[in-house]
């Protein structure tokens, strides 16, 4: 298989939910492993002192409208959540406490949260519904209960969100591939040709 494409995204990122819906079928489409990389936008925010896109006072209203009109056409069932944003720190942690095992199971897990937070308004920043979630995929809660609260899961998550940020990730979805970075739903269809092309 060929290089892989690297999917930087925030849990509660609804334009990240979107692009979850997606990308595997580019990635199998072009023989592409995707590489699901969950981090935290609110420590990006906090560290350069950025304000979510929906709380802006100019773009906050017609962000809102777009993501749904944006789902409405691609065809994805999809409601603004409330709360709306959350903390997804146990999402995160959950994930990465699961993927290097199992990263089939790691992405199945993702959307299903995503899913259940942006369709059924499923609060993802709830440990219980993550758990619940994880008991769906097939998963030992107790087991899984029991890492998302430990050092190592933690420090994880931290070597995780560190990392994209040094790399330049800023938002989410994000995609790189053959070091090349696309940011949001709207450049699928400029990273499906760099993956068919290598350029244009």
């Amino acid at each position: 298989m060929s290089a892989e494409i690297e999917f930087f995204f925030d849990f509660s990122s609804p334009y990240g939910y979107l692009a979850a819906e997606s990308i595997e079928e580019i990635g199998n489409a072009n023989q592409r492993e995707v590489v699901w990389k969950p981090y935290l936008m609110g420590a990006l925010f906090k560290k350069f002192n950025l304000t979510p896109l929906v709380n802006s006072p100019l773009k906050g209203s017609y962000a809102k409208r777009d993501i749904k009109r944006t789902a409405d056409y691609l065809g994805i069932p999809f409601t603004i959540p409330e709360p709306f944003p959350v903390n997804s720190v146990s999402a995160c942690r959950a994930y990465y406490s699961i993927v290097d095992d199992n990263p089939q199971i790691a992405r199945k897990f993702a959307l299903r949260i995503m899913r259940n937070y942006f369709q059924l308004n499923i609060n993802l920043s709830d440990s219980e519904n993550i758990l619940k979630a994880a008991s769906e995929e097939g998963l030992d809660v107790r087991v899984l209960s029991a890492k998302i609260e430990n050092d190592t899961t933690k420090e994880r998550l931290r070597f995780e969100v560190d990392k994209a940020i040094e790399r330049g990730v800023f938002g989410s979805p994000i995609f790189i591939v053959e070091n090349e970075m696309f940011w949001g739903t709207d450049r699928l269809d400029q990273l499906t040709k760099w993956i068919v092309s290598g350029s244009w």
